[in-house]
């Protein structure tokens, strides 16, 4: 539904102007404390350095930046996972010579008690708060005032930056950074608890002014710098999407004396400009749903300001299968290009096999931004109490865990982590004595699955007849199912289709019926396609898989939108 913005070749450029200051004040004041955090998405504690900095943060508003560097091994991606890094961090790094993970420094200054090696600028978390207290309680002889701003037609940010000098430097040349970040990315992290969806803040992504900043060469009392800096951010960094509508980009300005020692800062939002109306606002997002086995949901969207006056209040319509109206009026303030999430009332509906949600927001100056639909399926019904679950670990079973939950998210049965043996193997029968909607997901803690790079791994959970509930191996961080033990539909489901599969097990060739046309995919344990058709004459099909070797594979069949996976052995 978003306007896709179109990005130009990066543009960067700074002026030095005689202008009188407009933002800086010209009173002597204390050091701002800019804290720069190394870090990893695969670093087990680096979320107890997010928050402390965090933490820092909030008990000193306005005077405390932070800029989060993703760096060294930790920060090494694995298989499907995001790269967070920079260009500028492993210089970065280097020079504040870390040890350890996480680490951070404040203001480039040595804190000899503190550090991690002898001589180097970063310290353990654990002195953060202290490194930071005293800082805050030192004079500076230059005062810094940051404001940006983005064209959402040409993705040109623009950071005017002044300085003020109330004191001599000690240094006849100073340097002047800016550091690009973006914020509210979801990613992993290792120990963040939250599987792929870890709220990644204040991370560098670019430095407008290069790896070390740019020459101030007035730096006496009395100094007043003013420079203005262009960028064209680029759509993505790394493969991540640098939506300036999702990013909340922020800028953070800094001087140091050489390449360390910052002086003091300061950081800022950067607004949004350049919106063709007055008055537009845009579904931006929708928390789309599938596989329900309930009959009421309480759907969630993001609405995003897309025009140049406040938002204040929107009328918003939805409806189910084209069921009862529901009608919600929603008041804030937005600002222009601000968005924010709603949560819709409840609403109860008929459940059928496919369904479609529509939801719709009142009139404005662009209605083609106004609504938005989508079709979800009713789950999959698999009438048993009781469900086999098979896993073939990996090399580290100790990062593989699961967990079934039931309708009301209780965790009714749990598993792993697994420490011993690598490739073992866990097999174990469970109990579902309640009919209700249940969801089995299976993790890994590092993101990468249980297969294939460290294992040939693989799981699958199954009704006692062999049924496939949900199987896979390859699926990064986690990946989950929500299924039905009862029929909760008033439609038929796929029983009524009289689908059979034989011989099985094969020696090779094997004969598919219904009595309605269908389709079939075969896969392996670890979820790789190997195979796909459709019925031909008299509603059947022959498969001939002679040319596979010996084992366990799994074909799933597709008739009228019901679906059903069943094990295929070859001998």
């Amino acid at each position: 539904m978003l306007k896709k913005l179109l990005t130009s070749c990066a543009v960067f450029a700074f002026a030095f102007s005689a202008f009188s200051q407009t933002m800086v004040s010209t009173t002597p004041e204390n050091k701002n404390v800019i804290l720069e955090e190394f870090t990893g998405i695969n670093c087990q504690f680096c979320p107890q350095g997010h928050a402390i900095a965090q933490g820092i943060q909030e008990n000193n508003p306005g005077d405390v930046f932070l800029i989060n560097i993703h760096v060294g091994g930790f920060a090494t991606p694995g298989p499907s996972q995001p790269d967070f890094r920079t260009p500028f961090g492993t210089a970065i790094d280097s020079q504040a010579d870390v040890s350890g993970y996480p680490a951070g420094t404040i203001n480039r200054a040595l804190f000899p008690s503190f550090s991690q090696n002898p001589g180097g600028t970063s310290m353990g978390r654990q002195h953060w708060v202290n490194a930071s207290n005293q800082v805050l309680g030192q004079s500076s002889y230059v005062n810094v005032a940051t404001e940006a701003e983005i064209d959402i037609n040409t993705n040109q940010i623009t950071v005017h930056v002044e300085a003020y000098y109330t004191g001599n430097s000690p240094e006849d040349s100073n340097k002047l950074n800016v550091a690009l970040l973006q914020n509210n990315t979801l990613g992993p992290q290792s120990g963040g608890g939250m599987g792929d969806n870890y709220v990644h803040m204040h991370r560098l992504v670019h430095m407008l002014t290069g790896q070390w900043g740019v020459d101030i060469n007035t730096t006496t009392q009395g100094s007043f710098i003013d420079q203005t800096f262009t960028y064209t951010i680029p759509e993505n960094y790394n493969g991540i999407s640098a939506d300036v509508f999702e990013g909340e980009f922020e800028v953070v300005a800094f001087i140091t004396e050489t390449q360390e020692n910052i002086i003091s800062g300061s950081g800022a939002s950067a607004s949004l400009t350049g919106f063709a109306n007055s008055n537009d606002a845009v579904i931006k997002s929708v928390d789309e749903f599938d596989n329900l086995c309930v009959d009421s949901v309480a759907p969630s969207f993001e609405i995003l300001n897309f025009g140049s006056n406040p938002l204040t209040s929107v009328d918003v319509e939805y409806d189910i299968n084209g069921g009862t109206t529901e009608v919600y009026t929603w008041t804030g303030n937005l600002a222009p290009g601000e968005f924010e999430k709603i949560d819709l009332p409840e609403m109860e509906f008929t459940l059928l096999e496919t369904n479609e949600f529509n939801i719709n927001l009142s009139d404005d100056d662009d209605n083609s931004n106004n609504s938005y639909s989508f079709n979800f399926d009713a789950s999959e019904i698999f009438e048993t109490n009781t469900v086999e679950l098979n896993i073939q670990l990996d090399q580290y079973p100790e990062e593989t865990t699961w967990n079934i939950t039931n309708s009301a998210g209780g965790v009714v049965h749990s598993g792993g982590p697994y420490n011993g043996q690598q490739n073992q193997s866990v097999q174990q029968t469970l109990n579902l004595t309640e009919n209700d909607c249940y969801t089995f997901t299976i993790m890994d803690a590092y993101g990468d699955g249980i297969c294939c790079d460290w294992g040939d791994g693989s799981y699958s959970l199954e009704t006692s007849d062999g049924t496939v509930i949900i199987q896979g191996g390859s699926f990064g961080s986690q990946e989950s199912k929500t299924y039905s033990n009862y029929n909760s539909l008033s439609v038929p489901n796929f029983d009524v289709y009289n689908f059979s599969m034989y011989p099985n097990p094969t020696s090779g060739k094997i004969n598919l019926s219904a009595n309605e046309n269908f389709g079939y995919e075969v896969f392996t344990l670890q979820g790789k396609k190997i195979l796909t058709g459709e019925s031909k004459n008299m509603l059947s099909n022959q498969l001939d898989l002679s040319n596979f070797t010996s084992g366990v594979y799994l074909i799933k069949v597709n008739i009228n939108g019901a679906s059903r996976t069943q094990k295929i052995i070859l001998k």
